[in-house]
């Protein structure tokens, strides 16, 4: 799946107190493979925040806000894209990702306050990742692990001003 599109859809975002979390789950999608994220609110902040990140670090990842969840869903789908919805309440993600794997386009869906009902039925795959309350962070960063088999950690960002080099201790980046 390293070549195909993956895109997130962050629904439910409260930007008088989501911005730290919401940021984080796009700063996520993008060091995991993830080519961009929708936000279903207005945060201008987070969007800047998002795009200096990226223009930095490198790669070609997108953030855009004030987006329509529903209208972002069906011209996903129209597109030729699959919906995955990220829950406690779905199909247990080592049980469904061969499946998703298979998908050339993905939109995943993370939530922040309550899911609409109606998520459920719009997903083409409703997933688990455990069966257990935790943060749409890590079900994001284990989904895009366990899609990419690792390989993400290989992963090269065109365009980076900066860079990690990676060392036993202490902390060295350079300048490119």
């Amino acid at each position: 799946m390293t070549g195909n599109e993956v895109a997130i859809l962050r629904i439910g975002h409260r930007p008088e107190r989501d911005q730290r979390v919401t940021t984080h789950v796009a700063l996520t999608g993008r060091a995991l493979g993830a080519s961009g994220m929708f936000l279903a609110t207005s945060d201008k902040g987070v969007v800047q925040s998002v795009l200096d990140v990226a223009d930095r670090w490198g790669g070609n990842f997108f953030c855009e806000d004030n987006v329509r969840w529903r209208t972002c869903i069906r011209d996903w789908k129209a597109g030729g894209g699959k919906v995955v919805h990220l829950t406690m309440y779905g199909i247990n993600l080592p049980d469904i990702i061969g499946e998703i794997r298979s998908s050339e386009k993905l939109l995943v869906v993370v939530g922040a306050e309550k899911v609409p009902g109606e998520m459920y039925g719009l997903a083409d795959y409703n997933v688990a990742v455990t069966g257990q309350p935790h943060s749409e962070i890590s079900s994001l960063a284990l989904f895009l692990d366990h899609l990419y088999e690792g390989s993400e950690f290989s992963r090269e960002f065109p365009g980076a001003k900066i860079r990690i080099v990676p060392s036993q201790a202490g902390k060295h980046t350079e300048e490119l």
